[in-house]
């Protein structure tokens, strides 16, 4: 019973923190990996046991992570600028987004119920969708315009929240399945997008109505077998997530405001090198051209139509790797290395001057220092250079939008 009441304690905290995630390193928008010592290594977590994380990397992983709390937060730091050019100078301009520090917390937890059963709760985001551009750049026949032509501010903001509880089974003391309900809410805003009135299907429901949330259940599925002492397999798989719609944008999304969750399937591998180091690659796949709203090319209809014009992103492959060395009893050091396509295609950059996903490789580092056999702080830092995409623009002349990212987290850790 105690434990069952720290459990309902950590799924409150959980739901209370996650709904301040927002912006974050991204693969598309989801993020390079979950849990930071994950994203020390890349983000890849898929065959590896070693946090209360299972719920968003792979839920068979819960049956050998042991009893364990964790809880941090990680500071993101984007840099996003937009541009256009070769307008005769009527509606050229370059503008960088506003905004560029972001706090993202995390919390996970798992508990072992008996020799075969665990149970953990994990909240997580994705979000990567964020841009808050000045206004007043331009004038498009009617005042001061933003770079879209619309009035004031121009940007979006989308937050996602994934709260998981997991449940894992041994079949085998080295081959464990897990699956997690996935309880999903997420809130979006968009202004500053008049511009596209006449694009709509909708303009009352296109732009400037603050935040409206939807809400929407799915399931993530995994397995994972230790083959040998060496080496362990893990796969992990969650269909699309069909979401409410937004009914304060159906003039903005395709069919009248949707925005799914896209199916993502992930397989990884960890090898044990040495007694000491272990390396981990993961292979992920996200179907973001599967989802309408963000999928759907920019001229595939009217914005909020059926089928209706999206950001024309594609599917994107993913390649994380990660190294981790036990270097004592008390430090252990990461360093990893995350590649995606990049979902954003020139045809389609206009839409994506909102929504930037660029970015394609991603550098990381990492260590937990152990204060105690039932205590440890870990924390991680990422780098990913500049991406840029140019592409001719839906207004006249040539777009161009790019990013950069920078985050650095703390985590604190308990087992028990």
């Amino acid at each position: 019973m105690k434990h069952t009441t720290s459990a309902l304690r950590i799924a409150t905290l959980l739901a209370l923190g996650g709904a301040c995630l927002t912006a974050q390193a991204t693969d598309g928008y989801f993020p390079h990996g979950f849990g930071l010592k994950a994203k020390g290594m890349g983000g890849a977590a898929t065959a590896m046991a070693q946090d209360g994380f299972a719920g968003a990397n792979n839920p068979a992983a819960s049956a050998f992570a042991g009893n364990r709390f964790e809880i941090g937060a990680d500071v993101f730091m984007p840099d996003r600028e937009m541009s256009r050019t070769g307008t005769g100078g009527m509606l050229d301009v370059s503008v960088r987004s506003d905004k560029r520090a972001f706090l993202v917390p995390e919390v996970g937890y798992n508990q072992t119920l008996s020799d075969t059963l665990s149970f953990g709760v994990t909240a997580y985001g994705n979000g990567g969708m964020n841009t808050t551009y000045p206004g007043g750049q331009l004038n498009c026949g009617y005042g001061p315009a933003n770079a879209l032509c619309g009035q004031g501010k121009l940007g979006v903001d989308l937050m996602q929240l994934v709260v998981a509880p997991t449940l894992a089974y041994k079949l085998h003391e080295r081959h464990s399945i897990g699956v997690s309900p996935l309880l999903v809410f997420q809130w979006f805003k968009g202004y500053g997008l008049e511009g596209f009135s006449q694009m709509s299907t909708n303009a009352s429901k296109l732009s400037g109505s603050g935040y409206d949330n939807s809400q929407g259940v799915g399931v993530r599925l995994g397995y994972m077998g230790q083959l040998s002492d060496a080496v362990t397999l893990g796969v992990s798989y969650s269909p699309k997530v069909s979401m409410s719609r937004f009914k304060e944008y159906a003039g903005l999304f395709a069919n009248q405001g949707e925005f799914d969750i896209p199916a993502n399937m992930t397989m990884g591998l960890a090898v044990k090198a040495t007694p000491s180091v272990t390396v981990a690659a993961d292979y992920q796949r996200i179907d973001y051209g599967k989802v309408p709203a963000i999928g759907n090319a920019a001229v595939t209809g009217p914005l909020g139509g059926t089928p209706g014009g999206g950001f024309g992103w594609r599917n994107i492959d993913v390649f994380k790797l990660g190294v981790q060395w036990q270097m004592s009893p008390t430090v252990t050091l990461r360093a990893g290395y995350n590649h995606s396509d990049n979902p954003v295609t020139s045809a389609n950059i206009t839409p994506n001057v909102v929504a930037p996903g660029v970015m394609t490789s991603h550098y990381t580092l990492g260590a937990t220092y152990a204060m105690s056999p039932a205590s440890e702080l870990t924390w991680a830092f990422m780098y990913a250079p500049r991406v840029s995409v140019s592409g001719p623009s839906m207004l006249a002349g040539t777009e161009t939008v790019s990013m950069r990212q920078t985050s650095i987290g703390l985590q604190w850790g308990m087992k028990f």
